[in-house]
């Protein structure tokens, strides 16, 4: 592979430089991605088609040096596989026509065979990975059980996720059926997508950070710990947002890198977990709206905090908004390259 260095910086290997890759990277910001989603159709369209969306993922690497393509799909194409009908609302984000809020259908669901309801993901990894010829690694993912349920229960984002509470608090045990499901299902999406070619993956935790601390380690990372332990031995990324409190037991969940968002220190998340596990993050994605200048200033505070010890990949502590600019995106990845290179030189 030309470039390793994000897959060294996940080991917590020395690095020349910090590795640099953003959540949503290939998105509407880009002219370039709305060109080929017009193309398509729709949003669901150009995920289903291989070529498509091995297009889009490389997009962001024509732009800019980054250090890390990531698989171009959604997080609820596995809900999807399991029959609940997937389908976007313009303005209106994702909704399915069969939400599980009837005890009959929750003990009917199954988790799906990747290698038939969803093998178009797997021929995307396929393609993408053929199209990146070892420039940089691939990045697989997929929404975690927790995350994946919300959704399932509640047939669209939600404020306050009334359904999916209702049901953790009244019928835990219905919610705990999902989750099993669920577990079973992301495992087993995501080692077809390393055997496809996916040399790392991420769990999207999203909507982990809206559960109590109790409730986060039973409905959440519980399942997430399940999946990490049956993955493929290839480094396995984990993201939670909103969960600030709960970076230790992230760390102990047997991932290889913990995801931090905006709101976390990220010196005391150094200091907390950073000897155990890579580091993720964190600019917050509003900044990508400002100006460049603004832009290169705000990375040195994340590298600066975070410091040049190995084991850092920066990161957004989100996705990146529809709404940043291309120029400020160009200015982010030039400076955490060229600051990071300094900072390590100045340690030697």
């Amino acid at each position: 592979m030309s470039n390793d260095i994000l897959l060294r910086a996940l080991a917590r290997q020395p690095t020349e430089y910090t590795p640099v890759w953003l959540m949503r990277q290939a998105g509407r910001y880009l002219p370039e991605y709305n060109a080929t989603r017009a193309k398509a159709g729709s949003f669901l369209a150009l995920a289903k088609s291989p070529a498509l969306a091995a297009e889009v993922a490389l997009q962001p690497l024509e732009r800019y040096p980054l250090d890390a393509a990531i698989l171009f799909s959604d997080i609820l194409t596995v809900p999807d596989a399991m029959g609940l009908g997937l389908f976007f609302t313009e303005g209106e984000g994702p909704r399915f026509e069969r939400p599980l809020r009837e005890e009959a259908a929750i003990l009917r669901l199954g988790a799906p065979d990747p290698a038939a309801e969803l093998r178009y993901v797997l021929d995307a990894v396929r393609e993408t990975r053929r199209a990146l010829n070892g420039r940089v690694p691939l990045i697989g993912f997929s929404g975690s059980p927790y995350t994946l349920a919300c959704y399932m229960v509640e047939g669209s984002g939600s404020d306050d996720w009334r359904a999916l509470k209702g049901m953790l608090y009244a019928r835990p045990d219905l919610l705990h059926r999902i989750l099993a499901v669920n577990a079973r299902a992301v495992a087993d999406y995501l080692n077809a997508q390393i055997d496809a070619g996916a040399q790392a993956v991420m769990l999207f935790d999203t909507w982990g950070g809206n559960l109590t601390a109790a409730g986060y380690e039973e409905f959440s990372l519980a399942y997430m710990r399940k999946v990490i332990s049956e993955l493929r031995d290839v480094p396995c990324i984990v993201f939670t947002k909103g969960a600030g409190a709960w970076l230790e037991a992230i760390a102990a969940s047997g991932c290889a890198a913990v995801g931090l968002d905006w709101t976390v220190d990220p010196a005391s998340a150094r200091s907390r977990i950073g000897a155990k596990v890579a580091l993720q993050g964190n600019l917050d994605p509003a900044v990508l709206v400002a100006p460049p200048d603004i832009v290169r200033a705000q990375a040195r505070r994340v590298l600066d905090a975070f410091g040049p010890a190995p084991g850092h990949i920066f990161n957004l502590g989100h996705g990146i908004s529809p709404h940043a600019r291309v120029d400020a995106v160009a200015a982010l990845v030039d400076e955490v390259r060229a600051y990071s290179m300094r900072m390590r030189k100045a340690r030697v």
